[in-house]
């Protein structure tokens, strides 16, 4: 059994919240807690954990974890809240090159490994691009190791890339630009070829104009001028127990919507 609780389904949820505080004092994130979610797995947390107030750090009925970086304050950071206790809790990959920013938590279930991970944007020029690929190939590394040990896996996260042009609403124009370019697509393909299931994707294979982040200087939500580059992929042998998987673009607080996945009990 995935969870003990009141329904016959787990959910899971993943936002990029664009500074946890943030949507504290927005009110966004006690949303949250009301959408009786089992698990949240949010990015871009901006935060270190004594920065928190009690009802943000531990929040009745959850287990809470947190990753930040270890480079600069307010920058990058990821946080999951679970109603069931993990087996155990691990930040990073094990390379401090990649782990320094606070990207990732991986968490273990008896029936699955989750993680949550915040891709880096490869804007800023060729440099950082190079560590986003860089990051990219170490990440698929790592989740192979996972796979071999005959881990179940969940990957969820802002992977700061749109992998088809369906999955933004202007491909033409931004083929040169970061977070659509050939080399980061590919990244994606790749990850696929592994077995890899883009969940959303392949539930819905002929949605259109569906996105989970919107430029917020151009208030690019109000015209749906969007992009599609957070995910859920899992690991073939848990798609019998998916449910559903939707984007929640009602609902506000960041400059990215959160995205839903529902396993069957």
């Amino acid at each position: 059994m995935l969870f003990v609780g009141y329904n016959d389904f787990m959910k899971l949820l993943s936002w990029n919240v664009n500074g946890l505080r943030a949507i504290h004092k927005k009110g966004n994130f006690a949303d949250l807690l009301k959408t009786n979610t089992d698990i949240f797995c949010l990015q871009e947390t901006k935060v270190e954990v004594d920065q928190l107030p009690e009802e943000v750090r531990n929040p009745a009925g959850y287990f809470s974890y947190f990753s930040h970086s270890k480079m600069r304050k307010g920058y990058s950071g990821v946080a999951v809240y679970s109603k069931i206790k993990p087996e155990k809790v691990e930040e990073g990959m094990g390379l401090e090159e990649f782990d320094k920013e606070g990207r990732l938590l991986v968490l273990y279930y008896p029936d699955f490994v989750l993680l949550n991970c915040y891709f880096p944007n490869g804007g800023g020029g060729p440099e950082r691009l190079q560590y986003k690929l860089d990051f990219y190939d170490h990440f698929l590394k790592f989740v192979e190791k996972l796979r071999k040990k005959n881990h179940k896996i969940i990957i969820c996260g802002d992977v700061n890339t749109a992998h088809e042009e369906v999955d933004l609403a202007r491909p033409k124009e931004n083929k040169k630009n970061t977070g659509f370019l050939p080399e980061e697509r590919a990244w994606i393909d790749e990850l696929i070829y592994h077995g890899y299931v883009d969940i959303f994707r392949h539930l819905h294979p002929h949605t259109l104009d569906v996105y989970t982040y919107w430029d917020i200087k151009t208030s690019a939500r109000d015209r749906n001028v969007g992009w599609r580059i957070d995910y859920f992929f899992v690991s073939p042998d848990l798609l019998p127990r998916v449910k559903h998987a939707t984007m929640l673009t009602d609902f506000y607080g960041s400059d990215h919507c959160p995205i839903a996945l529902e396993l069957k009990d």
